[in-house]
This record gives C-alpha cells, sequence and structure tokens, in this order.
C-alpha cells in the first residue's frame, strides 16, 4: 500500500530514480566486462578506449535532442520508449561480438555502433529528469530531487563493479549484460503504469500539493513557445554551465571509464578485489550527491541561487581536485583508493547545484537546456575515454590521470561567473 504521506511528487521521482539507477548498472557493465574482453576478443586499450567513447559520442551529441524531444512529447512516452532501446542494445553488446561477429574489424565495428546506439537511448533521461524535477517540485526545491536522481545512478554504477565482476569471473561477460534486461523491463513498465506528464493529471495529486507546487512561477523564466529552446544555445549562463560541467565530467570520466582498469593493471588488485573496491567511490558518491543537493536548496533558500549554488559547487570541485592528486600519488594502494573515493564523492558532491542552477536559469524550458549542459559535461567523456589510454602509453597512468586536477579548479573558477539568479529571457518571434 502506498504511503499517503509521501508527497505524490517524490513517489513519482523514485521511479525515476530507479530507472537512474537501471541507467548506470546497464551503462556501467562493459568497463567491468572490459577486463575479460580485451583478451578474449583481441582488442587492445586503446581499441577498448575508442568503444568506450562510442557511448559518450552518441550520448553527448543527443542530449539537446533528446532534451527537446522529452518536451515535445512529454516524459512519461520519452523514457518509455528509449528504454526499450536499452533493452535491446544491451542484448546485442553481449551477442554480436565473437559470436555473429569474429574479424577485429568486426568485432570493433559492432562494438562501436551499438554503444554508439545505446548512448543515443541514454542520452535523453537526465534531461527529462531535470524537466521532470521543475516542474513537480516547488520553485527553489531543485537541487535535491536531481542530486537524490545523481544517488540513483552513483548506486547503480556501485552495484555494477562487484556484481559484474562476481557473474563475469564464474558465468562469463556475456551473461552480465544479458542479467539485466528483465530489470529493466520491469521497471520501466512501472513508469508507464505511475507515471503522468503534468502533476494536475496525475490520480493521487492533492489540491494542497498541487498548489505548493505552483507558487511562486510567475517570477520564472516566461513559456513563450516550445521553438525558445533554440536560443538557449547562446544564453551566458547556460554556455558557461556547460563549460563549467565539462571540467567537473572530465574527472567524473576518469573513474566512469578507466578506474576499474587502472585498479587492476597499475594497483595490482584481482579482478573479484577490484569489483568491490571500485564501488566505493561510487557509495561515498551516493551520500555526498543527496547531502550537496540538500545543502543547495537550504542555501538557496537563505541566500538566494547566486551563492546557494555556487558554495556547494566550488568547495566540490576544489576537493576534488585536491583528492584526486593525492589518491594518485599516495604510496599506499588502500590508502589511494580511499582518497580517490572522496575525490568522486566531491564530485557528486555538486550535482545538485549544476542542474538547479540550470532549473533555476532555463525554468520551463529546463528540458533543453539541461540537455546543453549535460552536453558539455558529457563531450569530457569523449576526450577522457580514448585520451588517458595516449596519456598513459606516454607519461604513465598516474600522470595521465592527474590532468582531472587541473580541470576540477578550472572548473572551480568558472563557477565564479556563473549568475543562476538571472533567468533566461527567451523572445517571442
Amino acid at each position: 500500500m502506498i504511503n499517503p504521506s509521501i508527497p505524490t511528487r517524490w513517489r513519482l521521482f523514485s521511479v525515476l530514480i530507479l530507472l537512474s539507477f537501471l541507467s548506470y548498472l546497464m551503462r556501467q557493465n562493459i568497463h567491468v566486462a572490459g577486463e575479460l574482453m580485451m583478451p578474449e576478443l583481441g582488442i587492445s586499450e586503446l581499441e577498448m578506449g575508442w568503444i568506450y567513447a562510442a557511448f559518450i559520442w552518441g550520448y553527448a551529441l543527443f542530449q539537446l535532442p533528446g532534451g527537446v524531444f522529452g518536451k515535445l512529447i512529454g516524459p512519461r512516452v520519452a523514457l518509455t520508449s528509449i528504454g526499450l532501446v536499452w533493452m535491446i542494445t544491451t542484448g546485442l553488446t553481449g551477442w554480436l561480438p565473437g559470436q555473429v561477429f569474429s574479424s577485429g574489424f568486426g568485432v570493433i565495428g559492432s562494438l562501436m555502433v551499438i554503444r554508439f546506439v545505446m548512448g543515443i537511448a541514454h542520452a535523453p533521461i537526465y534531461p527529462i529528469q531535470g524537466a521532470v524535477a521543475e516542474r513537480w517540485f516547488p520553485v527553489g526545491q531543485w537541487a535535491l530531487p536531481n542530486a537524490v536522481g545523481s544517488t540513483g545512478l552513483t548506486l547503480g554504477a556501485a552495484l555494477a563493479q562487484p556484481l559484474i565482476a562476481i557473474i563475469m569471473v564464474y558465468w562469463g561477460w556475456r551473461v552480465s549484460f544479458y542479467l539485466f534486461i528483465p530489470l529493466g523491463l520491469a521497471v520501466f513498465w512501472l513508469w508507464w503504469w505511475y507515471a503522468t506528464d503534468e502533476p494536475s493529471a496525475h490520480p493521487a495529486m492533492s489540491q494542497n500539493e498541487l498548489a505548493e507546487i505552483e507558487a511562486g512561477r510567475e517570477a520564472l523564466t516566461p513559456h513563450v513557445g516550445s521553438g525558445a529552446w533554440t536560443q538557449l544555445i547562446r544564453d551566458r549562463n547556460t554556455l558557461m554551465l556547460a563549460a563549467a560541467y565539462f571540467a567537473e565530467n572530465f574527472v567524473f570520466y576518469l573513474f566512469f571509464t578507466w578506474f576499474f582498469h587502472y585498479l587492476v593493471s597499475e594497483l595490482g588488485f584481482s579482478i573479484l578485489e577490484t569489483g568491490f573496491l571500485a564501488s566505493l567511490p561510487w557509495l561515498c558518491g551516493a551520500v555526498m550527491a543527496s547531502v550537496g543537493g540538500y545543502l543547495c536548496d537550504t542555501l538557496c533558500a537563505k541566500f538566494g541561487p547566486r551563492l546557494g549554488c555556487r558554495v556547494p559547487a566550488i568547495t566540490g570541485l576544489v576537493g576534488a581536485g585536491i583528492f584526486l592528486y593525492l589518491g594518485l600519488y599516495s604510496s599506499s594502494p588502500y590508502v589511494a583508493v580511499a582518497l580517490l573515493s572522496l575525490c568522486f564523492a566531491s564530485t557528486q558532491f555538486t550535482e545538485g547545484a549544476y542542474w538547479s542552477a540550470q532549473t533555476y536559469v532555463a525554468g520551463p524550458y529546463t528540458a533543453p537546456a539541461c540537455g546543453v549542459m549535460n552536453t558539455g559535461g558529457n563531450l569530457a567523456g569523449i576526450v577522457v575515454a580514448p585520451l588517458m589510454p595516449f596519456l598513459a602509453g606516454h607519461i604513465g597512468w598516474v600522470a595521465a590521470l592527474s590532468t582531472g586536477s587541473i580541470m576540477a579548479f578550472v572548473g572551480a573558477a568558472l563557477w565564479l561567473f556563473i549568475r543562476p539568479d538571472e533567468p533566461f529571457q527567451p523572445q517571442s518571434k
């Protein structure tokens, strides 16, 4: 029985959190399974880097189209339709390479195509999640739901590390892709059954909660038509947020793409031990994402969005740069894992600030605006996935990964110029 004391907005958003969890469970599996895929399929580190990057290319390039897609047809249909593609591409990742395609070109080419399409299918989820948070939560209470969504994704990635390591050691890496398809179908059915696009259309929505959601919206960015999203590409604050998000995600993608491999190849842990150790950054990030979101909303209520978003963002980015450097140069492998976990937790501490700031700026255009911001963030993944093994071949893994500290400090500096208290003002045509 559903607890009526839990607001309807949080009940609906809890299903989105499950989708976020599932998204990272399904996209992270290849970064663990890759340790066995590379020797079995004859894939080099550099070639695997391009396979990793193929997902990120699709994911980054379709952030803005994904946000527009969600705004045009609504979150309920948009997310359900992309969910079917998630299931198909996940299954093909386990089936095609080495069984349907056996040549080196066929294996690498098929994986790159599958991962690119999978990236396209995953692209809309967070722009749409940001739009749902904007539409379903009261003004100024956007950081926490977005941050809890980040908690969902980090928990998905955290579970993926040990679970997939165990599955592929005992049953093979292909099974690690097939296993999550039934779970995915169940979660997307739940979303289709429970979600509505508008709060007022939900049968469980009370008049009191609806009035709370609608209060104060007259001060937000005016809605002058769906076509106004094209003007976001020239909005200063949206572009600054995209640049700052590139810097934060540069560090994020170090963990997303190469952290598991770094623990095995450089720190000398076994695959099973790495499966558990590699989950620690994600578990720490899960906690700090929600803490950062709560702090951001609290500071925004007290000091306004400029300072309320800026303080947690700068604090987290500076911390990430420091902890990354200390962890990479630690002489103890276990201390290194602990410090690197704090680095990743610091990046997640900033998540609520980014998405809340973009919501303050964009208002009813949050979905495409978050698409622009997340495009900037995921361009970092396109750079990191192939760049790290290239740099590692010339200067070593420690020096290569240290570039993330520089990017974290650059991101902190960019936040000094971001003004969430200046809403986007679209011009009607």
